[in-house]
């Protein structure tokens, strides 16, 4: 495999300049980078990745590259690539086959290209890499020695194939790392969720009724994000313990069946489908918004609302307007896709930079430790967590407090009492 395609390599230029940014708001990625600069821990491993082309993902292909490896990208969603960025990466030489506005067709074709460098390790974004792979691809399995996971969507998805008895190599779950999750899915997610639902609409948040759907980390930072900007929030969940933390944190929880009478801005951020369907969308308000959040366009029912639909145009980039038999008008964004990385640029680079620095250095743990990982989907290495939150730390200014021994001591004693 050889060479590239995105949509046109004279964007390069722009697109390094977004590179730059990016890595001036990702000093802990920068000080991997450094590191795997003069170590090259991953001297002549290929890797391949199915990744949102962001100019934050640029930041970590770099990484990579400085640590030795071959790379090949392929983006993870048909909408997200930033074709400036695309194109910069080109000029450096990664293999990347990505464009915004891919077909279905496209899409999968610039996966199976990608994966034609026959990798060692595969990093991967909502689990079509890694599924490919075990389903139309399966004489690359043997050889890969292990893969990252980027999001709950692949997650979910690398544990279902290992329930089935059908995963061939270890896998990372990334995501489950608690400086991933618990900064990229809350803070990112909800900063950029509702930045992309603006950039797409200029409408304005104070005042409105915000349908967040799910109230897990990502539905989490939607809804508090929401409510700072003056949003009187409702949350739906079909988990009770969720339900309950939602209600106790201030929102109002209610089915979708009635939420979906109410809201002006529906958000769904599940990782199920159908949350939003035709009978939700024929009793919505005349000019409802419908958003989503989620890795994959299927919360909300776009078959439906086409079904349901006598007219539709588009209005703005990222806004299609669906008319109604009932006269009644809804707003989709971003086809029912990512909201965030279709409509804005996904996460800030800020937190990003948890993240892909843990996507680095678990890349890294598979080069050394893959004989020790059997195959399944296993944790973040706990040093490798708490490494990136003690750099994140420092890079920000903040020093805490330590344990003295006789609070380590004390800690670990069943013996002294009152």
């Amino acid at each position: 495999m050889s060479g590239y395609k995105v949509k046109d390599i004279k964007m390069a230029e722009d697109g390094e300049k977004h590179i730059y940014w990016a890595e001036r708001h990702m000093p802990v990625l920068g000080m991997v980078k450094d590191r795997f600069k003069e170590e090259k821990p991953l001297n002549g491993l290929r890797i391949a990745a199915c990744l949102h082309v962001t100019k934050e993902t640029a930041v970590l292909i770099k990484t990579l590259l400085e640590g030795g490896a071959v790379v090949s990208l392929a983006a993870a969603n048909p909408l997200s690539t930033q074709d400036h960025v695309a194109a910069a990466l080109a000029a450096i030489g990664v293999h990347i086959f990505a464009w915004k506005g891919e077909s279905a067709e496209e899409y999968y074709e610039n996966i199976d290209k990608a994966l034609s460098i026959e990798p060692d390790i595969v990093l991967d974004d909502g689990g079509d890499l890694n599924v490919r792979v075990h389903v139309n691809r399966s004489e690359l399995a043997n050889k890969i020695l292990g893969g990252c996971e980027e999001t709950t969507t692949g997650v979910i998805r690398a544990l279902a194939l290992e329930k089935d008895g059908i995963l061939k190599y270890p896998i990372i779950a990334v995501n489950e790392a608690t400086t991933k999750s618990r900064f990229d899915n809350v803070y990112g997610t909800g900063q950029s969720t509702i930045d992309g639902i603006i950039r797409a609409t200029n409408i304005l948040f104070a005042g409105k009724t915000v349908v967040v759907a799910g109230y897990g980390r990502c539905g989490y930072g939607i809804a508090w994000k929401s409510r700072a900007l003056g949003a009187n929030v409702i949350v739906t969940e079909v988990d009770p313990v969720k339900a309950l933390m939602a209600a106790m944190d201030g929102f109002r929880v209610l089915p979708m069946s009635e939420a979906c009478k109410i809201g002006d801005i529906f958000i769904t951020a599940t990782g199920n489908k159908d949350v939003i369907r035709g009978e939700h969308i024929l009793v919505m308000k005349d000019g409802a918004i419908l958003a989503n959040a989620g890795h994959f366009n299927v919360e909300i029912s776009v078959n439906d609302l086409n079904k349901l639909a006598v007219d539709k145009r588009r209005l703005r980039p990222h806004v299609d307007e669906y008319i109604l038999e009932n006269g009644r008008r809804v707003y989709l964004l971003a086809e029912g896709r990512v909201v965030n990385l279709v409509a804005a640029e996904g996460h800030p680079s800020e937190v990003m930079d948890m993240s892909f620095s843990n996507q680095a250095l678990c890349v890294e743990y598979i080069a050394k430790n893959h004989e020790k990982l059997g195959v399944g989907v296993h944790k973040v290495p706990v040093e490798v967590d708490m490494m990136v939150a003690k750099l994140k730390l420092a890079t920000m200014g903040i020093v805490i407090d330590k344990l003295s021994e006789e609070q380590k001591k004390y800690l670990k004693s069943w013996s002294i009492g009152t």
